[in-house]
């Protein structure tokens, strides 16, 4: 089955149901879901999320999979304020009740940045923090993000990703979110050589480990460490390798979850229009449309 979605809202007062019923409105059996805001820890209690309600909606619209995602502002790899990372610790040892609460099978997660003390330092510090945070009997799997590299981003190559994961004790509590956008801009060519690019990724941590596929095409070249995400087919990975990540084999069983960005009308519109239908549609036709933006600014 070709397992495709988007990120959505999930906002009071529908919460999970809300969710269901965006993601069911772009035609995608798959969807991922902050918790909260991307931007902040703060968090409503799970009996106010709407979450039966939202389960049965879900399982109605054939809804196969919810990924999650943490707060960008979680940080574990700090290793120069002893808070910071007590509080990543104690964030995410609430976020995993969350997500089992909510059904979410993986929870997508910034391993985040050394801030001047060296990848080493902070991977040592991912690993410690993780090892604290995992439980033998949590559902949702921690799905480590492959990163762009910008700043002091550790977890911007295959190698630093798999030093993480051997350095946990609970290895099978673990997974990788494969970011599309991140590793081209990394320095991956994943436009021209996706399958060299995957078959090194299987070399070093296996394919079994990749979770879900963020579905990003990129604004900027390869290795350019800027994690800017631009819509399907009209960015430097283009079309062609989009659709054919999508489509891969390999991946046949992982969920593609888009996170472009709104179509904007004009320089003053701050939201933007949502492109997700549209390029959902896109990739199960297998046709690249050079007019969506246009055709949804028109429209809407």
């Amino acid at each position: 089955m070709f397992k495709i979605g988007s990120h959505v809202g999930m906002k009071s007062p529908d919460m999970l149901v809300g969710s269901a019923k965006e993601a069911h409105s772009y035609e995608a059996n798959a969807m991922m879901i902050f918790t909260g805001a991307p931007q902040n820890t703060r968090r409503k209690d799970v009996s106010d999320m709407n979450i039966p309600a939202g389960i049965e909606l879900i399982n109605e619209y054939g809804i196969n999979d919810i990924i999650g995602h943490a707060p960008y502002i979680v940080n574990l790899g700090n290793t120069t304020k002893p808070e910071s990372f007590e509080f990543g610790v104690k964030f995410l040892q609430d976020e995993i009740k969350r997500c089992d609460a909510l059904g979410i099978q993986a929870l997508s997660f910034h391993p985040g940045a050394h801030v001047g003390a060296g990848p080493e330092a902070a991977i040592n510090k991912i690993s410690e923090g993780l090892n604290e945070v995992l439980t033998t009997d949590q559902k949702v799997l921690i799905a480590i993000e492959t990163m762009a590299g910008k700043g002091t981003e550790v977890g911007i190559n295959f190698e630093q990703l798999a030093s993480i994961l051997d350095k946990v004790t609970l290895n099978d509590k673990l997974a990788i979110t494969f970011d599309t956008c991140h590793t081209s801009d990394a320095g991956y060519n994943i436009k021209d050589d996706f399958d060299g690019v995957l078959n090194e990724f299987d070399h070093l941590i296996g394919i079994d480990k990749i979770a879900t596929v963020h579905l990003n095409d990129s604004k900027n070249p390869q290795g350019s460490h800027k994690d800017r995400h631009e819509n399907i087919g009209f960015g430097e990975i283009g079309f062609e390798t989009m659709n054919y990540i999508a489509h891969h084999p390999q991946l046949e069983n992982v969920p593609k979850i888009m996170e472009t960005p709104y179509v904007k009308r004009n320089d003053d519109d701050k939201k933007g229009i949502a492109p997700y239908k549209e390029e959902i549609a896109m990739l199960r036709a297998n046709k690249f449309d050079p007019e969506l933006k246009n055709k949804l600014i028109e429209n809407n």
